[in-house]
């Protein structure tokens, strides 16, 4: 039964060593090695058809079949032996390195075995019917650079191809826009599954994913079709460059477990989350390619889909922070872990890592975490964690660089296993000798250049003093009068200018926030409204999708938080996903109707650009209701611009 099984093995590394030198992605992990296997992928390769050479993906998300291959020991869970105590890492994140040509098959005695030898028992003991069965490894219908797909989708370029499917750039001729297409032989054992798989995504209808568009079989042919971010870098390229700062990391880890979240919540997963599959607009939002349709194209099953998205978010973030990969091989250009270390966590790899983040990505990935920290296997519980860590600043522009300039990721620090280099010493002080000093009378250039240095000095000093002057009266004259807040009459009215605030805030209950959009066609997204105050940054709501920004348009839309009575106000904290510009705003009336119209509100008390809005009110303002404008919004990464609120809160 063993040399049964390694012939079966070695047929299927052979058969699969073509489509892993075009791969444009990551190899097959021990997961999908069985998925193959039990779907009886071990029958000898044919000859594979010419290809087209793949290019280079823009987006860096349209990831092909990669190769089965072996799995050693640990690989599937099992601790080396020179690091027996140390945490070992669940195998559904394991991403074995891709094997040569030639590369033997896996031992008999491994679980890629075991599970290979049951169903081939299985399938020999319960024969199907060749004339009903569909083939396993179809070839996908040849297509070219120029061929169209429905009469609609012009191909540009193959991206990648492997014997299952192929993934092209293409272009809309009826819309005039880039798309991405993944094609299939409507004959392949996965067709049906690729179909349910990417009609179920297209419902998902969360920007935070790229959208399937269209999902069809045609005659031979099934294809998938899907946005196309030519502005998005993957977090691999993104990688390439360093480390993230805890800043960025947390940004990154947030944003994706809260999608990843979402999606199982509406009983969809991802399975095969890489850090290609993660896009980074730019805008700062990340999109995440290939839910449900990635797993489908490769076979894989949903058994532990939440245990596995988990993983696999734990070992983005890890690598973010260390810039390793947290396997002992090497992925996605990034060095993985001494081979005989085991698994640690990250502020054990690189020095200065975030403790907290270093502490999700441990409880995350390791199995059992280290430091007797208590698990997470959910991606729900992993987004309820960094939604209570403490708030992270966002680092500082390095002095005398515009912020935009900054390094974005710092240089890679030492790590284990690798000594850092040696410190440059500091160049040697040279003196030079001080010139001796002309004699006779100074020539006349540079008597002529003395008194414009004398004039100029002159003027500058007398400007300073005009303004001093200026600045003290005008200072004089305005402690005389009484402060007042902008925009404050009736409802909205400030105390005198004799008040302060409080030190102390405590948060105020909101008893209802409704779509203010007196300039469009309705409230947007009702339904979603609860999920921009339930104290889960999981969830949001989000306005309609535009083509131009609200600047363009020439008018906002917001949302009326209601307090349930009027409440003395010292801030509104905001959080967005993207950066959004907005303003805050309450009644110039008094009463406790809800005003209807926009000129119901007075002029903006505060104002705020980018993801996480804090309104601070100098003196505290008493209302009821208050407007949350926004003004300016983020594009979704694809087309559209579009508004996003994930929590609202208000102390006084």
């Amino acid at each position: 039964m063993a040399d049964r099984i390694k012939d079966r093995t070695e047929a299927v590394v052979d058969a699969s060593a073509a489509e892993a030198r075009s791969e444009a992605t990551t190899p097959l992990s021990t997961a999908e090695i069985a998925a193959e296997l039990a779907s009886g992928t071990a029958a000898q390769a044919e000859p594979s058809h010419p290809r087209p050479e793949p290019g280079p993906d823009p987006a860096g998300d349209l990831p092909a079949d990669p190769a089965p291959e072996p799995a050693d020991a640990s690989l599937a869970g099992e601790a080396p032996a020179d690091a027996e105590s140390a945490t070992q890492v669940l195998p559904p994140v394991v991403e074995p390195a891709a094997p040569a040509a030639d590369a033997p098959g896996p031992d008999a005695d491994s679980d890629a075995d075991s599970d290979a030898d049951s169903d081939l028992d299985s399938a020999e003991a319960e024969p199907e019917d060749d004339a009903d069965r569909l083939p396993d490894l179809l070839p996908v219908p040849q297509r070219h650079s120029g061929d169209t797909i429905a009469g609609r989708y012009r191909l540009e370029e193959c991206i990648s191809q492997s014997e299952a499917f192929s993934s092209w750039r293409a272009v809309d001729e009826k819309l005039r826009r880039a798309v991405g297409v993944h094609l299939l032989a409507a004959g392949h054992q996965r067709a049906e599954d690729v179909l349910a798989a990417a009609r179920s995504a297209a419902l998902l209808g969360d920007p935070r994913f790229v959208q399937v568009l269209d999902a069809v079989q045609e005659g031979e042919l099934v294809y998938v079709i899907r946005e196309w971010l030519p502005d998005a870098t993957d977090l691999a390229t993104l990688l390439a460059a360093g480390p993230m700062d805890a800043y960025d990391a947390y940004q990154m880890v947030r944003q994706v477990a809260d999608a990843i979240t979402a999606a199982h919540r509406s009983r969809r997963s991802h399975l095969r989350l890489t850090p290609r599959c993660v896009l980074r607009t730019d805008t700062g939002q990340y999109r995440i390619n290939g839910v449900a349709v990635d797993a489908a194209l490769r076979g894989l099953p949903e058994e532990d889909a939440e245990l596995t998205d988990t993983r696999a978010l734990g070992a983005l973030l890890y690598a973010a922070l260390t810039h390793r990969w947290p396997f002992p091989e090497d992925r996605y250009d990034l060095q993985g872990l001494p081979k005989g270390l085991g698994q640690v966590p990250p502020d054990q790899v690189r020095a200065g890592v975030h403790r907290g983040l270093s502490d999700l990505a441990a409880r995350a990935l390791c199995v059992p975490p280290p430091h007797h920290l208590e698990p997470i296997g959910t991606p729900a519980e992993l987004a309820k964690a960094i939604a209570l860590l403490p708030r992270i600043p966002q680092p500082e522009p390095a002095p005398g660089l515009p912020a935009r300039a900054t390094t974005r990721y710092p240089a890679t620090q030492p790590t284990v296993g690798r000594s850092g280099p040696a410190p440059r010493p500091a160049a040697p002080t040279v003196v030079l000798p001080r010139p001796a000093a002309p004699t006779g009378p100074p020539p006349r250039r540079v008597r002529r250049h003395a008194r414009r240095l004398l004039k100029w000095t002159v003027s500058a000093v007398l400007l300073a003093a005009i303004g001093y002057g200026s600045w003290h009266l005008a200072g004089r004259l305005g402690s005389t009068g009484e402060k007042q807040a902008l925009g404050t009459s009736g409802a909205g009215s400030a105390p005198s200018a004799s008040s302060t605030p409080s030190p102390h805030l405590s948060p105020l209950a909101i008893s209802d926030v409704s779509s203010f959009n007196p300039f469009g066609s309705g409230p947007m997204h009702p339904e979603l409204l609860p999920q921009s105050y339930d104290g889960n940054p999981a969830t949001f709501w989000y306005t309609d999708g535009y083509f131009s920004d609200l600047p363009t348009i020439g008018h906002g839309t917001g949302l009326v938080v209601d307090l349930g009575s009027a409440k003395s106000i010292s801030q509104v904290s905001v959080q967005f996903v993207g950066g959004t510009t907005a303003e805050l705003r309450v009644p110039t009336a008094t009463g406790d109707g809800q005003p209807s119209k926009f000129d119901d509100f007075g002029q903006p008390l505060a104002q705020s650009t980018g993801t996480d809005a804090e309104f601070q009110l100098g003196t505290p303002v008493r209302s009821r209701y208050l407007l949350i404008w926004l003004t300016s919004l983020p594009k979704d990464g694809g087309d559209r611009y579009r508004g996003q609120v994930a929590e609202i809160k208000v102390s006084g």
